[in-house]
């Protein structure tokens, strides 16, 4: 099916999804809401997303007959996850509308392209290299310095693909390690917080950013998320300004969340695109009276963008392996806090199983303890 860009998607459309894992299946409840069908392609049988689909494909991303019937059974295409290979997008969009579209992932699947974009785009980076081979990294090491960060360009996601460079013996075993070349040295960046925002951009070029959150790590997977961040208010502001400034340079239909690192003078530095709802906006299920998923079928659906302000400061708590969903009980009962579970088959160590959120009045955050954010978490 065909829809004509400038139309927005009636009700009972069909928004197709690549992927289907949990960030699928929130797009898919918020589509439901508003009163669209959403089918799931994706390798893996009763995927999250599948769960509340009406409708799903299981077949590989390279199968070309089944992306065909799959194209032919949706209005728009979008995908919940980057890693997506970029040759399938391209077989669809001749099919039907792709939103975002083919450049934007090929941007966002490279680190090299991506940090390149970014500087285009006027959000400043650390210091980086790309490295071809062992030569490559002595002379990245001997411009940018120790340490510094080797990373894949492709692939890589919580923590995966990468190793820190402390001293020079560690630069052989680490290049050994990490594959597929090219890779690309990172300056090490001594920050004070890791911040993201989120911004929508719909098909008419409008913008929608919500408010930069603070974000916090452990096991390099994201544990708590405080909306809003606790910065100065010009940094937070360059935050957002950032994170439209990117989805305005992609020419983005769609969703995005930006990365940054806060320095200790309160500039930011530009680390990371997701072109996709990010786990870092799960706060706005709850804070917000338009979800980051409703506001990214909103843009792929062509509808009008909603307002992003947040109703109630939040923490986002990350539900990850068995200790995460030894949680669940407790926070099912602990009033103020909304739980999510994303039907996840097996609770595997480092598995995202689902996460909560607190919800906190307006204007609190910025004044209040961690201690008492976390009371229930």
């Amino acid at each position: 099916m065909s829809t004509t860009a400038a139309k927005p998607l009636p009700p009972g459309s069909t928004i197709g999804i690549l992927g289907g894992g949990q960030l699928g299946r929130m797009s898919a409840l918020a589509a439901a809401r508003l009163g669209y069908r959403c089918h799931i392609y994706a390798p893996e049988a009763d995927s999250p997303g599948m769960q509340v689909a009406a409708a799903h494909t299981v077949a590989a991303y390279e199968d070309a007959a089944a992306l065909a019937r799959f194209a032919a059974a949706v209005d728009v295409v979008t995908f919940e996850f980057e890693n997506v290979p970029a040759a399938t997008l391209a077989a669809l969009e001749p099919l039907a509308p792709c939103r975002p579209g083919v450049q934007v992932l090929r941007v966002c699947q490279d680190r090299l392209e991506e940090k390149a974009f970014l500087e285009r785009a006027g959000v400043p980076v650390a210091p980086w290299r790309a490295v071809h081979t062992e030569a490559d990294l002595a002379a990245a090491v001997a411009a940018i310095g120790l340490p510094a960060v080797l990373k894949t360009t492709r692939l890589g996601y919580d923590g995966r693909g990468q190793a820190v460079l402390r001293r020079p013996e560690d630069l052989a075993p680490a290049f050994a390690r990490l594959s597929p070349r090219p890779l690309i040295l990172e300056a090490f960046v001594p920050f004070v917080a890791e911040v993201s925002a989120i911004a929508a951009r719909g098909v008419d070029g409008t913008l929608a950013v919500y408010d930069a959150v603070e974000n916090r790590h452990r096991d390099h997977i994201l544990d708590l998320s405080f909306a809003p961040a606790r910065l100065a208010p010009a940094t937070a502001e360059a935050a957002r300004r950032h994170a439209g400034q990117v989805a305005e340079a992609l020419g983005l239909v769609g969703l995005l969340a930006l990365e940054m690192f806060v320095l200790p003078d309160g500039s930011l530095l530009g680390n990371e695109i997701a072109p996709r709802p990010h786990n870092s906006g799960h706060w706005t299920m709850d804070a917000c009276l338009a979800s980051q998923f409703e506001q990214h079928v909103r843009a792929v659906a062509g509808l009008p963008l909603a307002d992003p302000a947040r109703h109630h400061d939040a923490v986002m708590k990350n539900l990850v392996g068995p200790e995460g969903l030894a949680l669940w009980p407790q926070l099912v009962r602990t009033p103020g806090v909304a739980p999510h579970l994303y039907g996840k088959a097996e609770a595997r160590p480092g598995r995202k199983l689902g996460h909560a959120n607190r919800i906190l009045p307006l204007g609190s955050l910025a004044t209040m303890d961690d201690s008492v954010a976390l009371a229930g978490l």
